[in-house]
C-alpha cells in the first residue's frame, strides 16, 4: 500500500481523520468536526485561520456526544414535522 503523503505536508495539520460524514443536525463532520464551510474552505485559510478552527474543535465534540433517542426520537420528530406542515 502506497504512503499517503497529502496528509504529510508541512503545514498545519489537519484535523481530518479520514472518517468524513456529516451529522444531519449538527451539520458537523463526525470525524475532524469541522463544518462544511471550514472543510471547503480549508485549503485557501491562513494556517493563523486553521488554527483558530483547530482551537474550536474540541468544543464541538459534546454536540455529538448526546444520545438523540434513536427511533423513537425520529419518529416523534418526523410525526413533529408533518403536523406542523398542515399548520396554517
Amino acid at each position: 500500500m502506497k504512503d499517503d503523503d497529502i496528509w504529510k505536508r508541512d503545514e498545519v495539520e489537519s484535523p481530518c481523520v479520514k472518517l468524513c460524514v456529516i451529522h444531519p443536525e449538527a451539520q458537523i463532520c463526525t470525524g475532524c468536526l469541522r463544518t462544511l464551510d471550514e472543510i471547503a474552505a480549508w485549503s485557501k485559510m491562513t494556517a493563523e485561520a486553521r488554527r483558530r478552527v483547530m482551537d474550536v474543535l474540541r468544543d464541538r465534540a459534546p454536540q455529538l456526544a448526546r444520545r438523540r433517542g434513536g427511533r423513537a426520537a425520529r419518529i416523534a420528530r418526523r410525526d413533529g414535522a408533518a403536523s406542523d406542515s398542515g399548520k396554517d
